[in-house]
């Protein structure tokens, strides 16, 4: 610092701008300032020198900010040209509205604090020293961008078949460090380097014009040479360089990538990155679209405030949270229990020895700033919101992943918060306002012999797959695909305007709950042996609010987890009268109860289906991981199994081993925990049996139970009998008609990354409520939603 302050005093400073903020020693590298610039602590990385840069800000004395200003660059011509009003509605024509994009020109300066002295960037009177840190800065990438590359890539690059044995010519050719263009045209972006004979090509064109000219895919068709490694994404830890494979015609993995660059003399531990990489442009290309529909953007909405319309500031990758919180506080029951029969001064009396650690009395805290207005009113600023730092804290409390920063799955946290609530408010349904959302799920199941069991369970939402065949615009789809396959074929990209997605009717996706599914390895009583039944399911009760989760992510070719890019038409009215269960019919024969054959029944315990234990270990994961998907998939299938698994890398005891012996897992179970989920509605040998599974966990038995709803069936031999009870006087029933008040959006490649956005229906209009951001719906993103809640019509 001192080496610093020595350079400045050498060179002319200008005065003190107004314009820093004086009172903030340290800020992130992505916070907007009103003046348009961007202040970085370098305090940091100038400790660290060039090869380590530390994101990792304290409050010094004495700071340097680098102060980056976006301005817009005037056109020379129009400098001193008044404006046209435009005559006609046209677009880049004359007397019509310009197309041209405002250029900007970005201006770089190193302040010095307490002096608020400021020296344009790059000097060469500052140290080399300075210079790279600042360089690395400008550079960096922002934590939320690297998240979400990382889910877009992951499991996605693949180790290329052509990497380890690609022959490469010795033809002398050295590629400089610099400099770079096109061997056959005039272009100096977007540049491929054939790892074979070293031919440096542009890329593919894109539909508007931009990228190359095709003669990196020309070059490929003529020599069949199939790597390129993209220039400009290569740095020093070769971890993002973007190799292509035009066999493969994908982006892959090259682990001998040093070794063939330097056959071409070049030394990639001088590199810096430059360019986007494919993984880059086509998470713009993907997103952009969804991220703008989904939040409206761009649209001239109109901002609301006042009661039930206060934002919820996002505390870092927290939108998920307030997404499902605002839908919340948007029905009846969470809006009298915390609300209008709670105050705040009884919730205080009401609570725990400390408060701060009470979840009703945070509950009451959050409705009340909500739901009374005081905290959403218009101001200079426009719409702050508050900030629901305590509520989190205490929701998240001991939960290993909504006590961290990262971004989580809207759905885990809606689970998460009825176990939280139903805890809070133990033994007093009247009080509990999930009351409302239970309701009793019914499984049939028919062996072979004719003979059925019925068993039950109860759920507090409906996870619904998504039959892509049941699409109503194939037509569009076929011509599309066609369009898109004689586009690649060119060497060009499809715009996110064109694309076509499949549209698949809501009353699909409940078809396809509600339809018959095969249950293999079942065993039947009847038979006394394993076999293939046929299982129905539908809902012995209907709830109050009716919550669909629509399962957007599944397995792709080659088992890489995607997600579904389909439009789903819910309307505004459903009716759902047809999937009421009817229960044991005249004339039915139950499963005997037991083995007929007399013998010891061996004490239920879970056991791996082998079939799906080799698939997953023949693609490389653990022996004893895939033993646990299956099972805690209740050996539904391959792809069920994978899906745990990938939800499931980061669990602690994901490794621990299976223990074989049931009456030394028995022995391991806690009471106190079978006693806790029973009280949630669960029966006592599920209870038991999902503690087995979870390694005693209540958290995830909860979870375990949610995610193997025909559980019951493989643990007791009273199959005949219900679950839960039918005069339960806390679950409600009533009619199956249903209107949609309210959905939550997912934007991104994973729920683990990426942003969620609520729209409710209140005040006979749709609101979007986008973390602090709180405004009338202009274009309602209804098709695009992950998950739906619906309100019962009275009858």
């Amino acid at each position: 610092m001192d080496l610093l302050r020595a350079s400045l005093h050498k060179v002319r400073i200008p005065e003190p701008t107004n314009r820093i903020h004086k009172d903030e020693c340290c800020v992130s590298f992505d916070t907007p300032r009103s003046d348009g610039g961007l202040y970085v602590d370098m305090n940091s990385f100038l400790a660290f020198g060039r090869d380590h840069v530390a994101w990792n800000f304290e409050k010094t004395e004495n700071p340097v900010y680098l102060r980056i200003v976006q301005r817009r660059k005037p056109d020379p011509e129009e400098a001193d040209r008044p404006l046209k009003k435009p005559t006609l509605l046209a677009i880049g024509v004359e007397g019509g509205f310009s197309e041209q994009e405002p250029e900007y020109d970005v201006t770089y300066e190193i302040v010095v604090l307490p002096e608020f002295a400021s020296l344009p960037f790059p000097s060469v009177d500052l140290p080399e020293k300075v210079r790279l840190a600042v360089d690395k800065v400008i550079l960096a990438e922002s934590a939320d961008r690297k998240q979400q590359l990382a889910s877009w890539v992951a499991d996605k690059k693949l180790i290329s078949a052509h990497a380890m044995d690609l022959q490469q010519l010795d033809n002398g050719v050295i590629v400089p460090p610099n400099g770079w263009k096109c061997s056959k045209c005039d272009k100096t972006e977007n540049l491929w380097l054939n790892l074979t004979d070293g031919m440096i090509l542009c890329g593919r064109k894109v539909w508007d014009g931009s990228g190359g000219n095709n003669h990196a895919v020309e070059h490929y068709q003529q020599t069949k040479y199939p790597l390129a490694v993209k220039l400009g994404t290569i740095t020093a830890d070769l971890e993002g360089a973007d190799v292509y494979s035009y066999p493969e015609d994908d982006s892959v993995e090259d682990p001998l990538l040093a070794q063939h660059l330097s056959h071409f003399g070049i030394d990639f531990s001088s590199l810096q990155k430059t360019e986007m990489t494919t993984a880059e442009r086509e998470l713009d290309h993907n997103t952009n679209f969804d991220w703008n529909r989904i939040q409206e953007s761009g649209k001239d909405a109109e901002p609301l405030y006042g009661p039930g319309y206060t934002g919820l500031v996002n505390l870092g990758n927290s939108c998920y949270m307030a997404s499902i919180m605002q839908v919340m506080f948007s029905t009846h029951p969470f809006i009298s229990r915390y609300f209008e029969k709670q105050s705040l001064k009884a919730a205080f009396a009401m609570s725990q020895a400390d408060p701060t650690l009470d979840v009703n009395m945070q509950m009451t805290k959050l409705a009340h700033g909500i739901l009374s207005g005081k905290y959403s009113k218009p101001n200079q600023e426009g719409q702050v919101g508050i900030r629901p730092r305590m509520f989190k804290s205490v929701i998240a409390a001991s939960h290993p992943e909504f006590s961290s920063m990262r971004q989580q799955d809207a759905l885990d946290f809606f689970l998460h918060l009825i176990e939280k609530v139903d805890q809070a408010n133990h033994g007093d349904h009247q009080s509990n306002p999930f009351s409302g959302f239970k309701f009793i799920v019914e499984h049939r199941v028919q062996c072979p012999s004719g003979k059925v069991s019925y068993n039950t369970h109860s759920e507090n939402n409906l996870s619904l797959s998504i039959p892509l065949h049941e699409a109503t615009n194939k037509e569009q789809l076929e011509a599309f695909h066609e369009k898109k396959a004689a586009m690649d074929l060119d060497g060009k990209e499809v715009s996110s305007e064109e694309i076509v997605r499949p549209r698949v009717p809501l009353e699909a996706c409940l078809a396809s709950f509600s339809g018959e599914d095969e249950v293999p390895d079942f065993y039947s009583t009847a038979l006394n042996s394993k076999t293939t039944a046929i299982k129905t399911t539908g809902l012995k009760t209907f709830p109050d609010y009716l919550v669909l989760q629509m399962r957007k992510f599944v397995m792709g070719e080659g088992w890489v987890p995607k997600k579904l890019d389909v439009y789903i038409d819910v309307p505004d009215i459903i009716d759902i009268s047809h999937m009421r269960s009817k229960g044991v019919q005249p004339g039915e024969e139950l499963l005997p109860e037991g083995a007929s054959s007399g013998d010891k029944v061996e004490p239920a315990r879970p056991v791996a289906n082998e079939d799906i234990v080799s698939h997953l270990a023949s693609m490389g994961f653990n022996y004893v991981r895939c033993q646990k998907a299956a099972i805690n998939t209740s050996n539904t299938g391959v792809e069920e199994a994978m899906n745990w698994l990938l939800s499931h890398m980061d669990d602690p005891d994901i490794d621990d081993p299976i223990s074989q012996d049931p009456t030394s897992a028995e022995s391991t179970i806690d009471e106190a925990s079978v006693q806790t989920l029973i009280s949630f509605g669960f029966q006592e040998d599920v209870a038991r049996m999902a503690l087995k599974a979870s390694g005693g966990n209540i958290e995830r038995a909860t979870d375990w139970v949610f995610n193997n709803p025909d559980a019951s069936s493989s643990v007791s031999a009273d199959s005949s009998a219900s679950n839960v009870k039918d005069e339960d006087p806390y679950i409600t029933d009533g009619s199956g008609r249903y209107k949609l008040m309210a959905f939550v959006s997912h934007m991104g490649t994973s729920t683990h990354c990426g942003h969620y956005v609520a729209h409710v229906l209140k005040d006979g209009r749709w609101a979007i409520f986008n973390d602090s951001k709180v405004a009338a719906s202009v274009d309602l993103p209804k098709d695009m939603g992950y998950l739906y809640f619906f309100q019962r019509i009275s009858s």
